[in-house]
C-alpha cells in the first residue's frame, strides 16, 4: 500500500482538491487497495474548516466526488505514516520543514515534480483561478500515477 499525503497552506483548496481528484483517479483505475490518499495543511489557520466553496464548485463541475471534511495540520508523525508528502508549492515545503525538519527518505516533493513542467501550483485562494489549479492538480496526479505504476512493475 502506497500512502500519499497532499499538503498546502490551509488544506481547504489545493491539497483537499488533490485528495479527491487522486482518490477518484485511483478508484477508476481499480487501485484503491494499493494507493491511499489524504491531505493536510502546513498552517493552523483553517483547522476544522470544510473545503472552500469555490473548490467544491470546481469539483462538482468536473464530476469529482468529495465528502465533507475538516482541514487538519500535518504532524511530525505523518512522516513515518506516509510514503510521499506532496506539496503544492515551494512555500509549502519551506513551512513543512518547520514541522518535519529532516527528510532522510526523500519523501517530500512538489506534486508537479511528476510532470514535464515541474513547479508550483498557484494558490486559487488568492488568484481565484480554480480552473488552472484543477488542471495542474490533474496533471500532477496523472504523472504521479504513471510514476507509481513504473516503480511497482519493477
Amino acid at each position: 500500500m502506497t500512502k500519499i499525503l497532499f499538503i498546502c497552506h490551509g488544506n481547504i483548496c489545493r491539497s483537499a482538491m488533490s485528495e479527491f481528484i487522486m482518490r477518484d483517479m485511483v478508484e477508476k483505475r481499480g487501485l484503491s487497495d494499493q494507493i491511499q490518499v489524504a491531505s493536510a495543511a502546513t498552517s493552523r489557520e483553517e483547522i476544522g474548516n470544510d473545503m472552500y466553496p469555490p473548490a467544491k464548485r470546481k469539483l462538482n463541475k468536473e464530476h469529482i466526488p468529495y465528502t465533507r471534511r475538516q482541514a487538519r495540520q500535518v504532524t511530525l508523525s505523518n512522516y513515518d505514516e506516509y510514503d510521499l508528502l506532496l506539496c503544492m508549492e515551494q512555500y509549502n515545503i519551506r513551512n513543512l520543514k518547520r514541522i518535519i525538519p529532516n527528510d532522510p527518505k526523500h519523501k517530500i516533493h512538489l506534486l508537479l515534480d511528476y510532470t514535464d513542467n515541474p513547479g508550483d501550483i498557484s494558490d486559487p485562494w488568492y488568484t481565484d483561478d480554480f480552473d488552472t489549479a484543477y488542471d495542474d492538480i490533474v496533471a500532477g496526479c496523472t504523472g504521479l500515477l504513471t510514476f507509481l505504476s513504473r516503480i511497482s512493475s519493477r
